[in-house]
């Protein structure tokens, strides 16, 4: 062992993304003002310091393997990370910046050599001592949680005074006192290999001639660099490492992927509290609580200047209670709750949980390294003037607009490569019409990731997209076809939906599933109108899906015929979506449906669901009137029908709407008199179907169709019946144990 020359080597050992550390390593580095400095990181991003004056953090490093990069590691970086600090000042400062961990391409063979071994072998060869060097500190020191102890010692400092001695000599020895209690090995396996290859480029720095050398990393490696054994046992831990190719750039990071809540190992609590503490000049209490007093009023919460100023006064008087010599995050999570929101814990964590995250996203100037289809993607935002973001905004594009045709189809685009920046979103306050979209968008670091996949598949956006569309349409079925041929006209790729079409052409004559072609038919029929407010040509579109309708119909009365009770369920569904398709076509093929379901409706080998549902159409449709469809609601009902068949007949044909009944008293009249006619095992059995379909309706109609059947002479059973005739103590009991099987309050008369 061999101790280093302190007066040239300064090793300030940090916490990770640590606000108090990062004030700190600034201090030190303004006192030493080094010739070079040495961070915590891969040796290959030496060649992209030059780009850190031109970053806005939160960033990050990504290191991945050309070709694959599902295989890749990050290195982030917050305002308030001590790295951050050193980079930044080295280069302001012009001063030699190095890393010294692990090469990322070591890392990455370890980490693909872990993927295929498996969890089971993916550990290291040796067992290894675990410690948790800050529980050890803490608890030496009266603390019962490391986390507040370190915040209370380190992070929640405010600016040293001039000339105040600094915070690293006394970790590395606290961390050195730790390390000892596991001698001869307070580290082994990857640990060990990561600190001979620091000591490797410090000992690199020191050959150079460097006089005053800044080290920053973790603080639990600090004695290990000070404190350096021979170089050939540094070899012999170095020799024979795994290497793969490794590809580097910056790439923007948030402040939710620092949070530890985000799976993130050197995470921290709260990124959006650390952000504040580093970033504000002074009184970063009454500065925190005055900005959450702010939200609260934005959201029209009567909060005044006095609820600030008593709330300050209970966070210091609760950090001088625990002895903390500042008031942190959970003082002030109890006085947002007790004083500002007085009292009430939902509306506090609302305000609380965002300010503690903080979410924000950094970003990236276009000279760093990208792939060609991440340029062209930031070309077409900055055109479209769509900037990503890190919180959820949403996004209505009127597709009849220019501009509002081309963002909807780039975000189509992203959604077919796997870029998942804009997720479409259901808005039932807003036009259902064809020319809008609703969308909500959120930019992750993950998607950076996600458009290296993708480059695979091309140097542009929609060249991508339309690539992807043919490999996917070459192995789909006839269903996953038409949804591909609807994406491709959303997202403008005229050449992809003519292979696809073509793929599909192709499917649908050889598919002699009419549940796959029912199935197919609904998106099909959504797309040949997408060239109306899309600007396309459909004609082709409809021409296919009119072919296939016409297959439908042959082929749907065998179809219907002897369906399970899960597979009428499904036949329902299905029959639903070529209605709504056979009406987007209209004309003959949807006059051709409207003959098939009629001659299906009246077979006795369709299930009762079935031919209810069919029944509902044909009356929606004007195919069956009033008196037709009373006739063959009666039929379903009679004594000749089994309760069990007549009540999927009633389920299908009123599933989805109970309004027909609510203005028609003589279908409804039908079937209260069929209900009263049931004997009582007969009603037993078919309740549950009936409280399924009516439990369905909206509170409204069941209110509705309950005032009905109350009122003497208008849809009751007998309209003879008179309110005085009820024997209402006689009924009581009955009318309790329905209401008890209908999960309804008795007296409710039915409307709930």
């Amino acid at each position: 062992m061999g101790r280093v020359d302190t007066d040239r080597v300064h090793v300030l050992g940090i916490r990770h993304h640590g606000p108090g550390s990062a004030r700190a390593v600034g201090a030190a580095l303004a006192d030493l003002r080094p010739d070079a400095v040495l961070i915590e990181g891969p040796p290959e991003a030496d060649a992209l310091t030059g780009l850190v004056s031109e970053l806005e953090p939160p960033v990050a490093l990504l290191a991945y393997v050309p070709g694959e990069p599902a295989r890749s590691v990050f290195w982030p970086f917050a305002a308030f990370s001590p790295e951050w600090v050193a980079l930044r000042y080295a280069a302001e400062n012009s001063v030699a910046i190095r890393f010294c961990d692990l090469p990322a391409a070591v890392t990455l063979a370890e980490r693909g050599q872990a993927a295929a071994a498996g969890p089971e072998e993916a550990a290291d060869g040796r067992e290894q001592t675990r410690i948790d060097p800050l529980g050890v500190l803490a608890e030496a020191a009266g603390y019962d949680d490391p986390e507040r102890w370190w915040d209370d010692a380190v992070e929640q400092r405010g600016q040293a005074e001039p000339g105040a001695p600094s915070p690293f000599p006394a970790i590395a020895e606290a961390m050195a006192a730790v390390r000892a209690e596991l001698a001869p090995h307070p580290v082994d396996g990857r640990e060990a290999r990561r600190e001979a290859h620091m000591r490797r480029i410090l000992r690199a720095a020191l050959r150079a001639g460097h006089e005053r050398i800044a080290v920053v990393c973790g603080a639990w490696h600090a004695p290990a660099l000070l404190d350096h054994p021979r170089v050939a046992d540094d070899d012999a831990l170095l020799r024979g490492l795994p290497k793969a190719k490794a590809a580097l750039t910056w790439v923007p990071w948030t402040h939710g992927r620092l949070a530890a809540a985000s799976g993130y190992r050197a995470g921290v609590r709260s990124p959006g509290w650390y952000h504040h503490l580093f970033t504000v000049p002074d009184r970063p209490v009454e500065r925190w609580l005055a900005e959450a007093a702010r939200r609260l009023r934005a959201e029209d919460q009567p909060v005044s200047s006095a609820h600030v100023i008593e709330a300050v006064r209970l966070c210091e008087s609760l950090a001088g209670l625990r002895g903390r010599p500042l008031a942190g995050l959970a003082e002030l999570a109890e006085a947002t709750s007790a004083v500002l929101c007085e009292g009430s814990e939902l509306r506090a964590g609302l305000v609380h949980d965002s300010m503690a995250v903080g979410e924000r996203l950094g970003s990236v100037p276009g000279s760093a390294p990208t792939v060609p289809l991440q340029s062209d993607l930031s070309a077409r935002q900055r055109r479209l003037r769509m900037k990503p973001a890190a919180s959820p905004r949403d996004l209505d594009i009127d597709l009849r607009d220019d501009t509002g045709r081309q963002r909807s189809a780039l975000l189509h685009q992203l959604r077919l490569i796997g870029v998942e920046w804009g997720v479409p979103r259901q808005d039932s306050t807003r036009s259902r019409g064809t020319f809008r979209e609703a969308w909500t968008l959120v930019w992750t670091p993950e998607l950076d990731l996600a458009l290296i996949e993708a480059s695979t598949w091309g140097t542009s956006v929609p060249a991508a997209a339309a690539a992807r569309a043919r490999d996917l349409a070459a192995a789909a079925g006839l269903p996953r076809l038409t949804l591909l041929t609807e994406e491709c006209l959303k997202a403008d790729l005229a050449e992809a939906v003519g292979d696809v079409l073509a793929a599909m052409t192709a499917r649908a004559a050889e598919d002699a599933d009419i549940e796959h072609l029912m199935a197919a038919l609904p998106p099909l029929a959504r797309s040949a109108r997408y060239g109306d407010v899309r600007r396309l040509d459909s004609a082709s579109l409809r021409d296919v899906a009119v072919g296939l309708l016409a297959r439908v119909c042959a082929g749907i009365g065998p179809a219907l015929s002897g369906l399970g009770d899960e597979a009428a369920a499904r036949m329902v569904t299905r029959v639903d979506g070529v209605q709504a398709a056979a009406v987007l076509l209209g004309g003959d093929a949807e006059q051709e449906w409207l003959d098939a379901l009629a001659a299906a409706a009246v077979r006795e080998d369709v299930p009762g669901r079935v031919c209810g549902r069919a029944h509902r159409i044909l009356h929606d449709t004007g195919r069956l009137d009033g008196a037709a469809l009373a006739d063959r609601l009666g039929r379903a009902t009679s004594r000749a029908t089994s309760p069990d068949r007549a009540a999927a007949w009633i389920e299908g044909f009123l599933s989805g709407s109970g309004l027909l009944l609510v203005h028609d008293t003589a279908l409804l009249s039908l079937i209260d008199r069929w209900l009263a006619r049931l004997a009582p095992e007969a009603f037993t059995t078919v309740l549950p179907l009936l409280r399924r379909t009516f439990g369905a309706f909206a509170a409204a109609e069941r209110r509705a169709i309950g005032e009905q059947v109350r009122r003497p002479g208008r849809g009751a059973a007998s309209a003879e019946w008179a309110t005085d005739d009820i024997d209402t103590g006689r009924a009581a009991a009955a009318v309790a144990t329905a209401a008890a099987a209908m999960g309804i309050a008795a007296g409710n008369g039915g409307g709930n």
